[in-house]
């Protein structure tokens, strides 16, 4: 690519309004040259590949002389007193149960008068696969009345041919290892089982009442006892419709939940966490006001006489008997009824929703990810050497700032709020020689009280890592199988995606889970109860 002309350097006092316009719109002309340039790049090396050529080389920086810090974001951290991983060593054999033993004597014969001085343990871990085929034969007796009287099959087999503990390894395999039904179906029958491919999906998506409902009562626990939730959405096909699925959780649980929307109703409706129900109260006028719905149908709404809608249908029936009729009034009043909705459950008005900065998330006390704000700046394009420098600059100052928040939450102080709100403001109001920074900078420091939540409420993260990663996991999933093809399908994905996601928050065995779910033995308490100790224990 031809290289671009640079900017002059014109002097502050020389930049008049048109002046600075006009620079603003060169810079931007100049942005979208440098784009289309690497979309072109991209696309040549694409087609490379198709003809079977090879792709430009890319070079990246040396990492052997620092370290991402991966909780920041961070690539300064000095890898001075850190230990290679592994170093730290176990033993290996301490938890082990041993459950036959073998004396081996040696080969070439025990000459005589030696003496017994013990033995050298060498354990061997063997995993032992085979099939066990039982059959119930149900006692069946005719009583004197003429009554026939039969045995009934033990309660955890729930009238399956298959056992507890081949149910739960095909549900481990499927949601937690990804393996597919047909290579399920494969592997099952080369080991000896006689199951069909609608069996095994099946096993898979009926009868699974217990785990849905448990997943719900994991998100009620999850608002009506956490300071906050961090959010995040990302695509979901299903039945050959691009979709998406929503993620809420903290440090105690993850949830998910597939829609074909992503909008605030859609989240409203997510947080109901199955009780979708319509409630007008003090919260939902509050939300009302706020988003400034207008008077009159503000009045109809409170002066109706009814307070609860037991669902949609019987809510937009109340919105067209009120004569409310424009597509605005009626969205912000069924955000409104959600959220009256949702506090009225799960009393969760203190509640943080930490996002990245998704307009669907700002309600309740909304705050924002600084990861992805200083990916703004990170990812701008500079034009010269100036831009560069500027560009610089002001990442270095936020990540100052940012590493001053983590020291706030440690131990927070009336003097050091003071000294960063001071900061903040210096950084987002400064002029640099970049137009388009100067412009995103003023952007930023509309958000200052979403990015300054944590001077407040000091126990909320900086960051959205944690959805992230959660959803990581849904996004494999997604990569290897595609869509969904049937509603309850996407129902069991979203469903043992939280549930599994909720056992490793907790220190459960998802393996365990399942099991003593599927075997009705009961030892591990319902999720939702231990997300209560666990919260209480902190």
């Amino acid at each position: 690519m031809k290289k671009l002309p640079t900017l002059p350097d014109i002097p502050e006092s020389e930049q008049t309004p048109v002046v600075k316009s006009l620079l603003l719109i060169v810079e931007q002309c100049f942005q979208s040259i440098q784009q289309q340039a690497e979309e072109i790049e991209l696309l040549k090396d694409e087609v490379r590949v198709l003809k079977k050529q090879k792709k430009r080389p890319t070079f990246k920086p040396s990492n052997l002389d620092k370290e991402t810090d991966k909780s920041t974001g961070d690539d300064s951290v000095s890898t001075e007193n850190k230990k290679r991983p592994g170093s730290k060593k176990r033993s290996k054999n301490v938890n082990l149960t041993i459950h036959d033993d073998q004396v081996v004597q040696p080969q070439d014969g025990i000459p005589p008068g030696a003496r017994f001085k013990g033995y050298r343990d060498f354990i061997v871990q063997e995993l032992v696969i085979g099939t066990k085929n039982t059959r119930y034969r149900l006692a069946r007796y005719v009583t004197p009345d003429g009554q026939t009287l039969t045995a009934k099959l033990p309660k955890e087999l729930n009238g399956l041919h298959y056992g507890p503990y081949l149910l739960s390894y095909v549900l481990y395999q499927h949601h937690h290892c990804h393996v597919t039904q047909p290579l399920l179906l494969e592997q099952l029958r080369e080991w000896g089982i006689d199951i069909s491919a609608g069996q095994i999906n099946r096993l898979l998506s009926e009868g699974k009442s217990q785990f849905h409902q448990e997943k719900n009562d994991i998100l009620k626990a999850g608002l009506a006892l956490s300071d906050y939730v961090t959010v995040d959405d990302s695509g979901a096909r299903h039945k050959g419709v691009n979709g998406y699925v929503t993620q809420i959780g903290n440090e105690y649980f993850a949830w998910f939940e597939s829609t074909g929307s992503k909008s605030r109703v859609n989240f409203l409706e997510l947080l109901c966490a199955g009780d979708k129900s319509y409630r007008i109260n003090h919260h939902a006028e509050s939300y009302w006001v706020d988003q400034k719905l207008p008077h009159v149908p503000l009045k109809l709404l409170l002066e109706s006489g009814l307070s609860h809608f037991a669902n949609a249908l019987r809510w937009e029936e109340h919105l067209d008997e009120q004569g409310i009729n424009s597509a605005r009034h009626r969205r912000i009043a069924t955000e409104g009824a959600l959220l009256g909705n949702v506090q009225h459950q799960n009393r969760c008005q203190n509640l943080v929703i930490l996002s990245d900065g998704a307009g669907q998330f700002n309600i309740l006390q909304h705050a924002l990810c600084w990861i992805h704000t200083e990916r703004l700046v990170h990812t701008m394009l500079p034009l010269n050497e100036w831009h560069r420098e500027d560009i610089a600059k002001v990442r270095g100052e936020i990540w100052d700032l940012y590493r001053g928040l983590k020291t706030y939450k440690v131990q927070p102080g009336s003097d050091q709020k003071a000294a960063l709100e001071t900061f903040f403001d210096e950084i987002f109001t400064q002029r640099t020689r970049y137009e388009s920074l100067n412009q995103l900078l003023k952007r930023i420091y509309k958000n200052k009280a979403k990015l300054l939540r944590v001077l407040a409420r000091p126990e909320i993260p900086l960051h959205t890592n944690g959805s992230e990663t959660d959803i990581r996991d849904f996004v494999k999933k997604r990569k290897i199988s595609g869509g969904t093809r049937s509603d309850v399908g996407r129902e069991c994905r979203d469903t043992f995606s939280s549930l599994k996601k909720t056992c490793r928050k907790l220190g459960v065995s998802f393996w365990d889970y399942i099991l003593d779910r599927n075997s009705g033995i009961g030892d591990i308490p319902p999720l939702a109860e231990l997300i209560r100790r666990e919260v209480a224990a902190d």
